[in-house]
């Protein structure tokens, strides 16, 4: 990381692609200042991991109540409520936290003097786009979220343009796809999947397995935060996409073969999501311009990924 940046907050970084990226952090020498609530889906082995580390301080408190900023050169925002079954049937912690939460981190930095605000980077996702049956979404396409997940990250992501063209905040917004990686709260289709089928009961999949995603290892995620932090253009929104495209149930697949599960006891179909998208895909070719490409393969990661799981890592 360039020096110019050594002091970072990150907000939820006990979360999922958190985590990951407060680690390379602190392994590339920098500060870490770490706010975060502590959640149900916050990782506790890395929790006592970070705390021993010289460079990093976690102070625990709500984003959405957050009263003061300590001092930093570049905010990263993870925190977020992000289960889309969650928001379907209880909406208002997600527009406390992925909404609410932006507004009063974005008003923190506004109320610093202009030349000692930090860049602000928003991690949103590719969800905001909604869905699409062919081609990519790119950075300018409009906001069409389907659900009460991405309608309240869709509406960050308007807060940060406009507390940029209002209050002049420096910002960049980042859409990721769908990450995967190592000890992700098993909530998501990944690890909840392997995790039932190791106790020797079947996965849930949405109706026939057809929807599609794009997959992207966390740590792939962090690099491209990091470049566009070193070198991206300032005010501007990057998607980052992903070379493997697959649907769910060959996720699944892959998943009971590599745990020798038969594939008539592997899964079972539930009823379709509500307001369930179809297909996600990203165009990020401004991303992959300033030299960033994802490094890591499905199927190489998967099985270590299914076999390192730590549910005790989980409050």
């Amino acid at each position: 990381m360039n020096k110019s940046f050594e002091i970072i907050l990150v907000t939820g970084g006990l979360g999922f692609i958190g985590k990951h990226f407060v680690r390379r952090c602190l392994d590339n020498g920098c500060f870490v200042r770490n706010i975060d609530k502590v959640s149900y889906a916050a990782d506790l082995k890395s929790m006592v991991e970070f705390d021993a580390h010289p460079h990093y301080r976690l102070l625990q408190m709500d984003v959405a109540e957050c009263d003061f900023l300590p001092e930093c050169d570049v905010i990263v925002n993870f925190a977020a409520e992000s289960h889309v079954d969650n928001a379907i049937t209880s909406n208002k912690q997600f527009c406390q936290s992925n909404f609410m939460g932006v507004q009063n981190m974005l008003e923190r930095v506004r109320a610093k003097q202009a030349r000692e605000r930090p860049l602000f980077i928003q991690i949103s996702t590719d969800e905001v786009y909604g869905d699409i049956s062919n081609g990519k979404h790119s950075e300018a396409d409009l906001l069409k979220p389907s659900n009460p997940y991405s309608a309240t990250k869709a509406s960050a992501d308007m807060l940060v343009t406009s507390w940029g063209r209002t209050y002049g905040i420096d910002w960049n917004i980042m859409r990721p796809t769908n990450n995967y990686g190592c000890q992700q709260y098993p909530e998501k289709l990944i690890p909840k999947s392997a995790w039932r089928m190791r106790r020797g009961q079947p996965a849930l999949m949405h109706g026939d397995g057809s929807y599609v995603r794009s997959w992207l290892h966390a740590e792939d995620t962090v690099d491209a935060i990091l470049t566009v932090i070193e070198r991206g253009e300032r005010n501007s929104i990057y998607n980052i996409g992903s070379d493997t495209e697959l649907r769910n149930i060959e996720v699944l697949r892959a998943i009971a073969e590599h745990l020798k599960v038969p594939e008539e006891d592997a899964w079972m179909a539930t009823g379709n999501r509500t307001g369930q998208d179809v297909r996600y895909s990203l165009d990020d070719s401004r991303l992959r311009e300033l030299g960033w490409a994802p490094k890591r393969q499905f199927f190489e990661e998967l099985p270590g990924i299914v076999d390192s799981f730590d549910f005790m890592r989980f409050s």
